[in-house]
């Protein structure tokens, strides 16, 4: 009933007229042809079935479909109680409440619409075919980092947009990752837990390709450092930055093509077709394609939005609390922006299916290492701000660890909950140590405040 529920408000919102029709090769069968990736499956898993029933009371036809339509985009994922945060962080901005809630509740907000931009990238992908829906899935997967990073660089705030992209990839190896394989092997604690390595591999590579481009940026600044030549080194650094950039984003196209081409088989989800739970049908798409583009254009268009608030309240937020800004960027943002994709990753860690989750972690730790990153640095580049791939000693430290650790972790095919305990654990040291960190900027000011 809940699938012929969803055919008829699909047929409502014109999915089956010529303006919706699924083009040949999503035709051609369901499941894998629309490329189905484990960031997807990790989506999927948060969401939940929409009940039709009093929807298809209503008498108008157009009412009828426009209220399924609104059910299946607010109602059709368990995040869905995180919804009222984004009004309350509109509410907040318009009459100038505490500028720390404000930051609050903007980031509270962007969870559920995160996992809806996946939602409907996966949708869009229906129609559209597995490699353009492949595309778009690498370029919306992580549009929340991708839209603060542009925020903070418009603001001047270079710093902020380094440590929050570290941070994503640092809480996507060692967080997610980590507590995937801890609670997974707990859950599985009598049986034998298998992933298949050679996407792991490939992953890891990248990080590490992206890894030895800041290492350079670091070695460079240490070996040219010199004050009568601080000039000339500056413009030779971000010479060297925007070059490590291009040649970061060629190997991530690459690596597209090696995933929607060559070797699409090792990243695709096998594994969840099997898994329906939670009842909800995955076989077909539940919204129409004009309407999932416009919903795609509304939820970035909200994102941003949010972004700028949570941009230009960071500082007050810190000061509020008492939290550098380096651990709020590099821990808070990363946890509450991506907990959608985290939650489902652990998700599936529990259903004993480790290449999802895998496909979750690594996948979206290379694509801010390798696109959302050297992108910022092209970007600021065309906007005339002077940003580089320099994160300084302890982050550039901080990363190398994590994707060594992760590395090492993952080198034999098996898992149990001990290797998910060890990056937990890293992670936690990590963060404590930005905790107590304070930058050279944020201590100076914080003894211009106690002289005050």
């Amino acid at each position: 009933m809940a699938s012929t529920g969803y055919e008829a408000a699909r047929r409502l919102e014109g999915g089956e007229h010529k303006g919706g029709r699924m083009s040949k090769e999503a035709q051609q069968g369901h499941g894998h042809t629309h490329g189905r990736t484990a960031h997807n499956m990790s989506s999927s898993s948060l969401r939940k079935k929409s009940d039709l029933s009093l929807v298809s009371k209503v008498r108008c036809r157009f009412l009828r479909a426009l209220l399924a339509n609104l059910q299946e985009i607010f109602l059709g994922t368990k995040l869905f109680v995180l919804f009222p945060a984004v009004p309350l962080a509109v509410a907040a901005s318009y009459f100038n409440f505490g500028r720390a809630w404000l930051f609050a509740l903007s980031l509270l907000g962007l969870a559920p619409l995160a996992e809806r931009v996946s939602f409907l990238t996966e949708q869009i992908a229906y129609y559209t075919g597995p490699t353009v829906g492949g595309l778009l899935n690498a370029t919306c997967g992580n549009a929340t980092e991708l839209i603060i990073a542009l925020f903070a660089l418009r603001e001047g705030k270079i710093e902020v947009v380094k440590c929050s992209l570290v941070g994503s990839v640092l809480s996507n190896l060692l967080l997610v990752l980590g507590t995937s394989l801890f609670f997974g092997g707990l859950a599985n604690l009598h049986k034998e837990q298998f992933y298949d390595r050679k996407q792991a591999d490939v992953n890891t590579g990248l990080l590490l390709l992206g890894a030895l481009c800041h290492i350079l940026l670091l070695m460079f600044g240490y070996a040219m450092n010199s004050g009568e030549h601080a000039a000339v080194d500056t413009v030779r650094r971000l010479a060297l930055s925007r070059a490590c950039s291009v040649v970061m984003l060629l190997a991530y196209v690459a690596y597209l093509f090696f995933q929607l081409k060559t070797h699409r088989q090792l990243f695709e989800s096998k594994e969840g077709d099997e898994d329906h739970d939670d009842g909800v049908s995955e076989d077909e798409p539940v919204i129409g394609f004009p309407c999932a583009v416009a919903w795609l254009v509304g939820m970035t268009t909200v994102i941003a939005a949010l972004s700028e608030y949570v941009v230009g309240t960071i500082e007050a937020a810190s000061d509020s609390w008492g939290i550098s800004v380096s651990f709020i960027s590099i821990i808070l943002l990363p946890i509450v922006g991506n907990a959608a994709e985290h939650a489902g990753a652990i998700i599936f860690a529990f259903k004993n299916k480790l290449d999802i989750t895998l496909g979750v972690s690594l996948g979206s730790a290379t694509q801010i290492s390798m696109f959302v990153v050297p992108l910022s640095v092209l970007v600021a580049w065309i906007m005339g701000i002077e940003m580089d791939l320099d994160l300084k000693l302890l982050e550039t430290g901080s990363l190398i660890m994590a994707i060594l650790v992760i590395a090492f972790t993952l080198q034999d095919g098996t898992a149990h909950y001990l290797k998910g305990l060890v990056p937990l654990l890293c992670y936690i040291a990590i963060a404590a140590c930005f905790y107590v960190y304070r930058s050279p900027n944020q201590t100076n000011k914080g003894a211009v405040i106690t002289a005050a």
